[in-house]
């Protein structure tokens, strides 16, 4: 079968590998339909940072059919129609005990610690798993566990009803975030970036506002209504300097972005102002909620996406890097 394999960072193929064997106790195989690219994913091609299998089958965004099913695993059937959960975590450590399995102390990631779903098929553990609509278009389907990390961040943000809300990055999360805050808040939306035909984009889809990342010009578009709540999904330590220098008090920064760098503030801000910095890590319990709502936002999902084949992964990923994205989220269709 094809699959697209990370070898070491900067070195990614498209290669023909054996497809999985029999699923082993608590394992099924799953033929895989369509696998969104990431910017983790990105990150880690660029980096290195979190290979630990060399060379091993990226992608941790995908959705597929359920193709062999192990004797013990009675929750699944062959030819279900599934969703992946990118989490691959303990069970056992005390914050999966409590609940935190997006915090666990073992936490791992598909396409990291085992195969990932760029690729024909991939066998993975039971528990992973979690049933949609058939009818539903796979390119839309793979888009589950990103719109769960951006409902994660946006109900750790909470921003309390009529506010508004500032969106630093119109990438994936921060395009999925205003999405879900269009459908769920009714207090302004801004959306700034870099990159400000793909803010404008964003906005027109939401009906929000482009805005520059600054006092005046935040001020200029809100006039006497002062800015609380802010998510930054970008990771850019200049652009949360920013948003700390802009917040005004009682409010909070939801931190969904890969950061590199250090942040050098003074605490201060944060008492003073009563602002809460907000760490968003993956997702928790939102997965299925998620998968809920893609047939009710399939018009927007549709739309900011674009759609690639397995042979054209690694010239993408050259592509994204450099800036030539043309879409906020590139859907690969495997079957």
């Amino acid at each position: 079968m094809r699959a697209v394999r990370l070898h070491d960072a900067g070195d990614l193929r498209l290669e023909h590998v054996d497809p999985p064997a029999e699923p082993p106790s608590g394992f099924v195989n799953v033929k895989v339909k369509a696998a969104g690219i990431c910017g983790s994913d990105l990150h880690n091609y660029r980096t290195g940072q979190w290979i630990t299998r060399r060379p091993s089958v990226a992608g941790h965004e995908f959705c597929g059919v359920v193709s062999a099913v192990a004797e013990d695993v009675a929750s699944f059937n062959v030819g279900d129609a599934v969703v992946v959960d990118s989490r691959v975590w303990c069970g056992t450590c005390p914050a999966c005990v409590s609940g935190r399995t997006n915090i666990c102390e073992n936490l791992g990631f598909v396409g990291e610690v085992c195969d990932g779903g760029f690729a024909e098929e991939v066998q993975l553990p039971a528990y992973l798993l979690h049933r949609y609509d058939s009818l539903l278009p796979a390119r839309v389907a793979a888009m589950a566990e990103p719109l769960a990390v951006a409902l994660h961040a946006v109900r750790k943000l909470n921003a309390r009803a009529g506010e508004p809300v500032l969106i630093v990055g119109c990438g994936t999360i921060g395009g999925l975030s205003a999405i879900i805050l269009s459908k769920t808040h009714d207090g302004p939306i801004l959306l700034a970036d870099l990159n400000g035909a793909r803010a404008r984009a964003v906005a027109e889809l939401v009906g929000g506002r482009h805005v520059d990342l600054s006092k005046g010009a935040i001020s200029a578009t809100l006039g006497d209504t002062r800015l609380r709540y802010a998510m930054d999904a970008t990771g850019s330590v200049k652009a949360i300097a920013a948003l700390l220098d802009t917040l005004h008090g009682g409010g909070a920064i939801a931190m969904v972005g890969i950061s590199h760098g250090t942040l050098d503030f003074d605490p201060n801000i944060l008492v003073e102002r009563e602002i809460a910095l907000l760490g968003c890590h993956a997702f928790n319990d939102e997965l299925p909620e998620a998968i809920t709502m893609l047939d009710d936002l399939r018009a927007s999902l549709e739309r900011i996406s674009e759609t690639i084949g397995l042979e054209d992964v690694p010239a993408t990923y050259e592509r994204l890097l450099s800036g030539r994205g043309t879409a906020l989220k590139t859907i690969i269709s495997i079957s």
